[in-house]
């Protein structure tokens, strides 16, 4: 495949850089700090590209975007993610959440969700990760009981990102069990101000807001609440999580630090040992090489044909690639960057910064070894 970025590609890299270079503070590294106004002047720049049409530019135009397709799409998700998702926690309704209920909501359903995502006003988590359940989702226990016209859900999810702050959840809840353990999961679009959901935070290095148990205790939903079709969420999941792995491109992260180490080491840079110089230049080519696996995707995106199985290589390559060039960049900092200038203090707290959200990179958003079963099965024809 030739991916050679068209010259409408190229213009839309520098307006998003010119975008980020002139409204965010150069000091920002992410949303979810222990200052509560990173999240703020996030939410800002998201309704900045809001209007500016650029936070959905993939969509249709009756849904907020401007059916400009997901090379486009992809564009904004890298120029974000290369600056510290300087969008907060807008990437899972804006990549996933979005596209799911437009494809099985109801017309209702797009009308209350979908321009609020576009606008980049409303932040979604998602109910999947269970206790003691690992990263087999199928196996959630979660369950929606039968109340009435509705279910009363009872259970409880954990490791669930943004939920203190996030006004509505995508849950998969359990309402009835068949032959398999994928049967019988359904989706439901909850708010989180309903009666029964409690949020309890989980402390991390990774800053506020991250981690979560999510309690459900006896909360109303009902019919108007299901995507889809009742007991047959697994179809919808899986799709989701297709594009939800290419939505996550830190490979553009890694791309931009390694290319900004020369530039902070400055004259440290050639003292480094070759060796350590050998190991940057091997996470420059991976790093590549993660992008073109993200190409492949967004291309089977474009004919409406991906394969989760392709997600998954995809996955698999940027995790390594994720923790690799995290190794590299600290054994370069935590040795050669001594100055004090504020350009060079920057990129030791971005390099920090990184290294911490790559810890947990093999088990976040699907564990590697789910990613191997899956892959593997699907290149052994099996289910």
């Amino acid at each position: 495949m030739d991916y050679t970025t068209s010259a409408r590609g190229i213009a839309l890299r520098q307006q998003l850089r010119d975008l980020v270079d002139t409204s965010m503070p150069k000091n920002f590294l992410g949303a979810f700090t222990s200052n509560p106004r990173d999240l703020d002047v996030a939410q800002a720049f998201c309704a900045m590209l809001a209007e500016h049409e650029l936070l959905t530019p993939a969509w249709p135009a009756e849904y907020g975007g401007t059916g400009s397709g997901p090379w486009e799409q992809a564009i904004v998700r890298e120029e974000m993610w290369a600056h510290f998702e300087p969008r907060g926690a807008q990437y899972m309704g804006v990549n996933w959440v979005g596209p799911a209920i437009m494809r099985f909501g109801t017309d209702a359903q797009r009308r209350e969700h979908l321009s609020r995502i576009a606008n980049g006003t409303v932040i979604w988590c998602q109910g999947f990760s269970e206790p003691e359940t690992g990263s087999d989702l199928a196996s959630l226990r979660t369950a929606a009981r039968p109340d009435g016209d509705g279910w009363r859900v009872e259970g409880q999810k954990v490791w669930t990102s943004y939920a203190g702050m996030a006004q509505w959840c995508f849950l998969l809840a359990r309402t009835s069990t068949g032959p398999t353990k994928h049967h019988g999961i359904t989706v439901f679009l909850v708010p989180m101000d309903r009666p029964g959901i409690r949020v309890v935070p989980i402390a991390s290095m990774l800053g506020p807001h991250h981690l979560n148990e999510v309690f459900w205790e006896g909360v109303r939903v009902t019919r108007d609440d299901v995507l889809g079709e009742v007991d047959q969420g697994w179809s919808i999941v899986r799709e989701a999580l297709a594009f939800e792995r290419v939505g996550i491109a830190r490979y553009a992260r890694c791309d931009r630090l390694l290319n900004l180490a020369p530039v902070a080491l400055k004259e440290r840079w050639d003292e480094l040992p070759a060796s350590l110089r050998q190991r940057w230049a091997a996470a420059l080519v991976h790093t590549r090489q993660a992008r073109l696996l993200a190409y492949r995707v967004i291309e089977l995106q474009e004919t409406g044909d991906v394969d989760p199985a392709d997600s998954a290589a995809y996955r698999i390559a940027a995790t390594g690639v994720d923790q690799e060039v995290a190794e590299v960049l600290m054994d370069m900092v935590e040795q050669y960057a001594v100055g004090a200038s504020d350009r060079e203090q920057l990129f030791v707290r971005a390099v920090d910064d990184h290294w911490r959200y790559a810890q947990a990179a093999t088990v976040a958003s699907g564990s590697m070894e789910m990613q191997r079963l899956l892959l593997s099965r699907s290149l052994l024809g099996s289910r």
